[in-house]
């Protein structure tokens, strides 16, 4: 299994450096808090809110995930050069819509750096209404 890392409250860091690692491998879902039971949902995720990330053929972010719960509801896969290419940075995003069908969703993003591994958020619970 590998180690997931998860986001801490950067204002909290003491290093920039430190602060510029965790935010810009970290995912973040952008979504309204209510979804109706049936229809899409757009579920907006964004890499880093402060820092970029690289886009170099041996450091770039290969794949997002989402997650409801612990069921796969989403997935999309990178390649190197997808923001410019070597030397550009960017803040990998992909929206999902996916359509929720329970009373609830606890979504929950990965992602999957190829030179830091395995990246998680805290979970974002949506309600959903009828």
């Amino acid at each position: 299994m590998p180690k997931v890392n998860r986001y801490v409250d950067i204002d909290t860091v003491e290093r920039e450096a430190k602060k510029d690692y965790i935010d810009r491998h970290s995912p973040f879902i952008y979504c309204d808090a209510k979804a109706k039971k049936g229809e899409k949902f757009p579920v907006r995720i964004v890499m880093g809110k402060e820092y970029t990330h690289p886009d170099d053929p041996d450091h770039f972010i290969e794949s997002i995930r989402l997650f409801d719960g612990e069921r796969l509801i989403g997935e999309a896969t990178f390649t190197a050069g997808m923001l410019g290419g070597e030397g550009c940075k960017g803040n990998a995003e992909v929206t999902f819509n996916v359509v929720p069908m329970g009373k609830k969703m606890n979504l929950v993003a990965q992602a999957y750096c190829t030179k830091h591994g395995l990246w998680e958020n805290e979970p974002v619970t949506v309600e959903v209404t009828e």
